[in-house]
């Protein structure tokens, strides 16, 4: 496991933040790309994303082949409230949780990341391949919110 891989794990939620500087309560629900997510719904997804799999991270870590369990973004987006949830908030609790959880990481011999969970629409999954898909999993969405931002005269 590339060791600098975790490092920048944990520092996605600072990038977070300082993509959302600037911003306002209006920006975060504005739809300057019709029938996209507004900025505020990528940013609490996100941290959906980021609790759901650190979640997964520690079940691989702690337990032997545990059942890991998809979700379905689209409807958490449509009945968690995302549009009247605060996304500062939600940035900041993503950037917690990630500093905690890279603490974890960072402690783990190199063999266990080869450990496994059995997602139900996946199949078998390593602690490796959750690290690295989420380590891009920021960066990805962040396109859209530099997109939308620029839209929205707030180019970063």
């Amino acid at each position: 496991m590339d060791r600098l891989l975790i490092e920048t794990y944990g520092r996605g939620g600072a990038v977070l933040l300082q993509a959302l500087e600037g911003l306002t309560a209006a920006d975060f629900r504005a739809t300057p790309v019709a029938g996209t997510w507004t900025i505020g719904q990528i940013v609490l997804h996100l941290l959906d994303s980021d609790l759901i799999a650190s979640e997964r991270m520690k079940r691989v870590i702690a337990e032997d082949n545990p059942t890991l369990i998809g979700f379905n973004e689209t409807r958490f987006a449509q009945n968690l409230y995302y549009n009247e949830l605060d996304p500062f908030l939600a940035a900041e609790v993503l950037d917690k949780n990630r500093r905690i959880t890279v603490e974890i990481l960072r402690r783990l011999p190199e063999s266990a990341f080869g450990r496994v969970g059995t997602h139900n629409e996946a199949g078998v999954i390593t602690l490796e391949y959750l690290v690295k898909n989420y380590t891009g999993h920021v960066e990805h969405h962040l396109k859209f919110v530099r997109e939308k931002r620029a839209l929205l005269g707030k180019a970063l």
